[in-house]
């Protein structure tokens, strides 16, 4: 699939029929290099909301993009946090479709990666083709970029959009979006919104054999810090002392992980927080028929195992077992635990305080304020008060039906392209989504794109640009199949 230049040339995955789009084909092909380009150079351009960097420097960058791309009246929208930026595009449309955008990545260490992970190198990967390497490649930049390219490629093949689009995009995504809601809920960009069918977020849908996902929801999520220190609990030092002293002095360190037992059992897997199941949801008769239909698609466990680098589940389930618990359970992870010293060798002190990164995964019918309130009050009632509870974001789960006109478009396209898509209940990960389906706007809201990336949060993060798959998507496959599914999203019933 890919030419003598080095640039892929645009031709249908195996079996697709997609006659009517050959006017974008040489578009999308004379754009090649440009496409790739674009997605470097916004990965040399960090926005890490977590460390204040690349700030305004990130929001100032992505409305330049977007502007670019064609989109009209761009503007940073002030939050009491980090800047949203919105923008429309609007052609005159019978119908609107909005997009959700994120221009921020998460944290990464350079040690930890074979390339620099702002250099976004290209690298020649087995059994997949030349991918970009860096952060944010996948996780979002690069499925974002895709969809930009599909714009510049509709424009520069003399065609008008088929839908007018509605563009919100934040900064905080990667800490829990505590305040995209201040974008969305500003009475302009509300008023826009509510013109819209559907909301949707670009995506590299595909996995490394070309499979392609749905998911009709996602989890919500709670970001917080645990804090135990010996000034707040009155108990052990207001800061590091000699560890020799332990024989007469409490241990916040200690006292935080007897906090953290609480939270759990079964040896961590199950959350044990007063009233933590109390509203959610179990899984429907056709979320578990949806489930068995993925579990039973041949090669899929191995696949799945190999991909997260693990030879088993909890309690050792089988494949559709364990995947109905991944859609059907909400979680409380540790992240991160930090105390004392961690540098080379040892240092015999007894820390004055610890603090444990943990995130709260939610199911349907929770609630972000309400795990959030169940957490304090099972930490006072067991003793653990003192414990400061410094929240630094989340949201609702998210749900859209299956039989909603994005779901419906999403798999009206990828069967076009010679692929039968596999539905998922929601993706155990989550994103902000729930703005968008729950009041006031209710709208259907999801994600799509062929393509192929992996890595999002860890090093090496990569997405493919030239596939040497026939079965997987590179970039000018995914620009296309952005531009099939805006059309389809114009007509779909």
């Amino acid at each position: 699939m890919m030419a003598a230049s080095g640039a892929m040339a645009v031709a249908p995955l195996a079996n697709a029929a997609t006659p009517d789009f050959d006017w974008a084909k040489p578009e999308i092909a004379r754009r090649h290099d440009e496409s790739i380009k674009r997605i470097q150079d916004w990965i040399a351009r960090p926005a890490i909301a977590a460390e204040n960097r690349g700030f305004p420097e990130g929001p100032d960058y992505a409305a330049d993009l977007f502007k670019d791309a064609g989109f009209q009246g761009v503007t940073k929208v002030e939050t009491d946090g980090k800047p949203g930026v919105y923008g429309v595009y609007d052609v005159g449309a019978p119908r609107t479709v909005g997009m959700y955008f994120m221009y921020d990545v998460k944290q990464f260490d350079p040690k930890e990666w074979s390339s620099p992970p702002l250099e976004a190198r290209l690298v020649d990967k087995p059994g997949l083709g030349k991918c970009i390497v860096g952060r944010g490649a996948t996780n979002q930049k690069g499925p974002e970029a895709t969809f930009l390219a599909a714009l510049h490629a509709i424009r520069g093949a003399n065609r008008k959009l088929p839908v007018n689009l509605v563009m919100v995009a934040e900064g905080e995504e990667e800490i829990g979006s505590p305040h995209f809601g201040q974008v969305v809920r500003r009475p302009d960009i509300l008023a826009r919104l509510k013109t819209c069918t559907s909301v949707y977020m670009p995506m590299a849908s595909q996995g490394p054999s070309g499979q392609v996902g749905i998911n009709l929801g996602s989890k919500g999520i709670i970001e917080l810090e645990l804090v135990s220190s010996g000034a707040k609990w009155g108990r052990g030092p207001a800061g590091d002392i000699h560890s020799s002293l332990k024989a007469m002095i409490d241990s916040p360190t200690w006292h935080l992980i007897a906090a953290l037992n609480t939270l759990v059992k079964d040896g961590g897997n199950t959350p044990a927080i007063e009233g933590w199941f109390e509203n959610a949801r179990p899984l429907t008769v056709r979320e578990k028929e949806i489930i068995a239909q993925a579990a039973a698609i041949p090669g899929a466990e191995a696949q799945y195992k190999k991909s997260l680098g693990v030879s088993r589940f909890i309690d050792d389930l089988d494949y559709r077992s364990a995947l109905e618990r991944l859609a059907s359970q909400p979680t409380v992870n540790i992240e991160g635990l930090v105390s004392g010293y961690t540098g080379e060798g040892g240092k015999t002190i007894l820390p004055g305080r610890a603090v444990a990164k943990i995130d709260l995964r939610l199911v349907p019918n929770m609630t972000a304020k309400e795990a959030e309130a169940k957490l304090r009050a099972h930490l006072a009632k067991q003793g653990f008060g003192d414990i400061e509870v410094n929240v630094t974001g989340g949201y609702d789960p998210t749900e859209t039906a299956e039989t909603s006109s994005i779901i419906r478009a999403s798999q009206n396209v990828y069967r076009r392209n010679g692929l039968e898509p596999s539905l998922s209940p929601r993706n155990a990960g989550s994103w902000p989504g729930y703005i968008f389906t729950g009041d006031p706007l209710r709208l259907p809201a999801g994600h799509f794109g062929l393509g192929h990336g992996s890595g999002a949060h860890a090093p090496n993060e990569y997405y493919l640009v030239e596939s040497s798959n026939p079965k997987v998507a590179g970039i000018d496959e995914a620009v296309l199949s952005h531009i099939q599914f805006l059309h389809e999203l114009a007509v779909v019933k």
